[in-house]
């Protein structure tokens, strides 16, 4: 188990990386100035009214966890201890979570004592923390800490933030060098949390039932875990923070933060700055590491609300009425750091002031109240403390990027627009931003240049291209500037599968949001998105000077061979050396196989290593110039090695990465590339592609630049897309990120070059990679040298069947099988249909075909002990197609099927005609058992929902996960606008999140209103398998779903 957990390590398809939480915060306050305990005491009342927002398993009275955050209570502690205490300020305290047995105990505690010394803290004493344990549950006791307070203070009087700063480092050590786990130590906060519900956190800990107890501020929080494994040090708060939401970037900006660490320097944290690192601490969760985060950036010398402001900026980019001197610190930070992206209410606190933003999309709720006596309370929700409504004398909700700030010594609320204004006003930013920015667009043009035809095939042919993805992929990029639209899923083999040279592209899968964290809305939502970004070397993210935004402005993360050409010679006359930039050759001899490239790689990394020595500043990876003899490495194996060995190195903030691609040629290939640190991608033979077919005229009516433009806004746009299918609404925090897994590459490859990412089934190394690589190779470079007469490149066949193309699980004679069997009745016709489809044995088309039956474990069963077939087909149910995407026979029929053999069908979320509910004259029903309630609310009516046996809340659909359903315009006839409750011939399209539903207690509230409009119905939840599932199913349990359909 790891130490700052207590999860078990990843094992089998577990793993504790994927385990989510989302919460209830709430904040009490005085403008008074006067510490009370009734401060305290009403903090508890809110925390116990959020239970709703917390968690149990099966075991209820062990919680996912509750804590509290207070100011140190100076006069209790003073009351409780033995030892002589400096003056308030003057000693820092912090609950530690100690092992279980005495010896441990007593061995963490003179390490941690030796560390202390070390650091010239004097360690004034011990205080057993008073627990009573008698309520809680035997998991949280399982895995219950000691608990004891640790009290310590500088020998030179040091108090406040200065001191602070010193037992950071003795904080940081400890938890490395030992088995303790500090909830805090600080001297201006302290915290107790825990295992808990929010009812048992103040009987677990007596002593903050003390009158003597007394705070100016408090901060609660109540976790929900989708998970039931134990974990003490995973309850809120932490050192700064309560945080209810999910940071969907979290590994990019860990991985972003190793990189930084080389950089980092500071006058004001005193010693070697390296025994502090890891900055984010290994297997600790998204809050805990955002806290660490902002722990050292305040630390290191901001207020706190500017390093909030730093990790999670409001949408400014897109913002046209922001006030400039705002857009400009905003725009200055981006140069230090990319925003911590996903639906968050962070509550924080240095113990003077406390407050709560919203990140930018506000897609977490944040209510305040403030009573005429001085009393300021912010929670997730209404009615957390009864006030009396004459006594109020502010209300509000806290909007999307907005902060709310309440300055206790001060004894005021700071408005949003006064924060940031000071923040604007502390330096010149808008100056520093104008001598050091580097606009591409106004950087001098390069001369275009046109490859022949024939060069162009060529390069088509090394790079695997086919006569379909030009027609079917490219040709339309290039005609509308949109991304081609399909309907379905695949049905060829997944490319670990294949027994075709499959593109590395095709070995991974995007992940996206379900349930803990929505996918966003790009249409509705587009202010809040930006695919603008900067790149150029970072500086030491703990200072803030003119040359930190020396850097070049990209507005789009796609660039066509032009604007590469800008990039890499932008100190082609000498007046740019901070932006010198190098082409890296990607290319490797293909006779080697896959120890070339390895050997390969390695010296790439050499080369890397050497130009960075040398001063340059931007790396251009490009597969360009392969020959007979060499052949392009994969871009993305070489973008994913690189980036990961410059993260191991502590020398990637120092580089931007580019990357030129003739293997690109899909949204999903440049998703990929930027999701493993490409700052830009250049799809170069893909652009040279569409602007050689608009010069040989097969793009009708579009000019050959024309073409390009379009091909390059298609793929950024379609990046964008996919972006909001995980939540994340900036390429600068999707850049890194790594929301992929993959399928069928190796354990060992992945380790190596795709760091952190997810293979759960073990696969292909190199070897095989080399090979794929090598056979398309063969197809430009024939080792007979005679290339083949009748055709250039390959027909195709991933999209549509084709004969020679890869086989598809539903081919034409799959068709005409299931087709001549139900026009004929012919039910042996029927069998082969169905033999062919299900024996993936022979040919091995899903990864279900690998599973076998494992015989002879077990006695046989006796047939006359097994249930019947007419028993069995009860709990079969039809897959969810909405009424409109097929018609109402084909839908209607599916109905009267399923009832006649006593299963159910569904009807997706296209709503159903109350006519079918009443019975037919020959006794069927065309009624549908289970109802489906999509993001598009179609047709869901109280009608609807009572006329159920079973309602499916559609969380997110196996076509197209994270995004929504669409239906044209020209298919919304009159009949189906009716049902739908829609206008006719307006196109329909569900928004990919339910816009009632941006966590799992927000599930939870929606299973409990279905269950009242419909008390007899099992409530189902829909979700779509991906990496992690689990885990999300595992919460919607506790939300209590009746029923989890993966």
């Amino acid at each position: 188990m790891s130490v700052q957990t207590n999860l078990p390590l990843a094992q089998g398809l577990y793993d504790p990386t994927r385990e989510h939480d989302a919460c209830g915060v709430a904040f009490v306050a005085t403008l008074t100035g006067a510490g009370s305990h009734g401060v305290i005491a009403k903090a508890l009342t809110a925390l116990r009214n959020l239970d709703h927002r917390g968690a149990s398993g099966s075991e209820p009275d062990s919680g996912d966890g509750a804590g509290i955050l207070m100011q140190v209570p100076d006069t209790f502690l003073r009351a409780n201890v033995a030892f002589e205490m400096p003056p308030v300020g003057q000693y820092a305290v912090g609950n530690a979570f100690l092992p279980q047995t005495d010896t441990q105990v007593a061995a963490s505690k003179s390490t941690v004592e030796r560390i202390a010394r070390d650091e010239g803290l004097l360690v004034l004493g011990w205080r057993t923390v008073p627990t009573d344990p008698t309520s809680v549950g035997m998991t949280a006791q399982s895995v219950m800490p000691n608990f004891e307070q640790l009290f310590v203070s500088s020998p030179q009087g040091i108090s406040g933030l200065a001191l602070d700063r010193q037992v950071y480092a003795v904080r940081k050590r400890a938890e490395r060098e030992t088995d303790v786990y500090f909830s805090s130590l600080s001297s201006r906060t302290i915290v107790y949390k825990g295992m808990l519900t929010t009812g048992q956190l103040e009987p677990f800990y007596p002593e903050l039932s003390d009158e003597k107890m007394t705070s100016t501020l408090a901060l609660v929080h109540s976790r929900f875990s989708t998970n039931t494994f134990p974990s003490w040090p995973l309850a809120h708060p932490y050192r700064f923070i309560s945080h209810n939401g999910e940071i969907n970037t979290v590994q990019g900006n860990r991985n972003w933060m190793q990189a930084r660490e080389s950089m980092l320097t500071s006058p004001i944290i005193p010693g070697d700055m390296t025994r502090l690192f890891p900055i984010c601490t290994r297997g600790g969760s998204d809050s805990a590491s955002f806290d660490e985060v902002l722990e050292l950036i305040h630390l290191g010398g901001r207020s706190l609300p500017h390093a909030v402001l730093m990790m999670i900026p409001e949408a400014w980019e897109n913002h046209p009425d922001i006030d400039p001197a705002r857009r400009a610190f905003y725009e200055f930070h981006s140069t230090l750091m990319e925003p911590w992206d996903g639906p968050a209410n962070v509550c924080f606190t240095d113990g003077t002031i406390i407050g709560a933003v919203l990140d930018r999309n506000g897609l977490r709720p944040g209510r305040y109240w403030v009573t005429e006596d001085g009393l300021v309370v912010l929670a997730s929700e209404s009615g957390v403390l009864d006030f009396d409504p004459a006594t109020i004398v502010r209300k509000g909700r806290l909007q999307p990027g907005h902060m709310f700030l309440v300055n206790t010594a001060a004894g005021r609320i700071i408005d949003d627009e006064e924060i940031k204004s000071e923040l604007a006003a502390a330096e010149p930013y808008a100056d520093w931003l104008a001598a050091g920015l580097v606009h591409l667009e106004g950087l001098p043009e390069r001369e275009h240049i046109v490859h022949t035809h024939d060069s162009v095939a060529r390069r088509q042919q090394t790079f695997g291209y086919t006569e379909e993805e030009l027609r079917i992929i490219l040709e339309p990029m290039a005609r509308m500037g949109t991304e081609p639209i399909g309907s379905m899923g695949s049905d060829t083999p997944i490319a670990v599968l294949s027994n075709r040279p499959r593109s590395l592209f095709d070995y991974f899968q995007q992940l996206f949001a379900q349930v803990t964290n929505p996918p966003l809305d790009a249409i509705r939502e587009e202010i809040v998105t930006s695919l603008s970004s900067h790149i150029g070397p970072e500086g030491n993210l703990l200072e803030s000077t003119a040359g930190h935004c020396r850097q070049v402005v990209l507005p789009f993360p796609v660039i066509d061979n032009d604007e590469l050409a800008k990039i890499l010679h932008i100190n082609a006359d000498g007046t740019m050396p901070r932006f010198a930039g190098v082409r890296i050759s990607g290319l490797y001899p293909v006779a080697g196989g896959g120890e070339a490239l390895e050997r390969r790689l390695s010296e790439i990394f050499n080369e890397v290593d050497a130009v960075i020595r040398q001063g340059k500043r931007f790396i251009v990876l490009s597969d360009r110039d392969s020959d007979a003899v060499k052949a392009p490495i994969p871009s993305l194996l070489l973008c994913a090695a690189v980036h990961h060995h410059l993260v191991r190195t502590k020398t990637r903030t120092i580089v931007s990465m580019l990357v030129e691609a003739g293997d690109v040629r899909e949204v999903h290939h440049v998703a990929l590339l930027i999701g493993y640190g490409a700052a830009a991608v250049n799809p170069y033979l893909a652009v040279e592609s569409v602007e050689d077919l608009a010069r040989r005229g097969l793009i009708e009516g579009i000019s050959p630049e024309r073409a390009m433009r379009n091909l390059v806004k298609s793929l950024g746009k379609g990046l964008l897309k996919v972006m909001s299918k995980m939540g994340v609404s900036t390429v600068a925090s999707y850049r890194g990120a790594q929301i992929f897994e993959a399928i069928g590459l190796s354990q060992a490859m992945v380790d190596a070059y795709f760091t952190g990412t997810s293979s759960r089934l073990g696969g292909v190394g190199l070897d095989v990679l080399a090979e794929e690589v090598s056979a398309r190779h063969a197809v430009a470079y024939p080792p007979s040298g005679i290339s083949p007469a009748h055709r250039t490149l390959n027909v195709g066949g991933e999209y549509q069947w084709r004969r020679e193309g890869e086989p598809h699980l539903f081919d034409p004679d799959t068709v005409f099988r299931l087709q001549h069997a139900t026009r004929n009745k012919r039910f042996d016709i029927f069998r082969q249909y169905t033999a062919g489809v299900n024996d993936q044995s022979e040919r091995l088309m899903t990864l279900r075909g690998l599973f076998t039956m494992r015989a002879g474990l077990r006695p046989a069963v006796p047939l006359d002990e097994v249930e019947s077939a007419a028993s069995i087909i009860k709990r079969f149910s039809t897959g969810a197609m909405s009424y409109g995407s097929i018609s109402a026979e084909a839908h209607e029929t599916l109905a009267i099927a399923m009832n006649r053999m006593g299963a159910k069908s569904n009807t997706g979320e296209g709503g159903e005609d109350p006519e079918r509910y009443e019975v037919m004259p020959n006794g069927d029903s065309k009624r549908s058992a289970i109802k489906q309630v999509a993001s598009g609310r179609f047709g869901v009516t109280s009608d609807y929902l009572v006329n159920s046996d079973d309602i499916q809340i559609k969380m997110a659909q196996g076509a197209k996960p994270g995004e929504g359903g669409q239906l044209p315009g020209y298919k919304v006839y009159p009949w189906i606008a009716k049902t739908r409750h829609s206008t006719p011939g307006v196109g329909l399209i569900s928004p990919p999140p339910h816009h009632d539903i941006y966590s799992i207690e927000d599930l939870a509230q929606l299973i409990h209103d279905l269950k009242n409009a419909n008390p007899l119905a099992r409530i189902h939840v829909k979700l779509v398998s991906e990496i992690g599932v689990g885990t999300v199913a595992a919460g919607v349990a506790k939300a209590h779903a009746d029923v989890v359909l993966i």
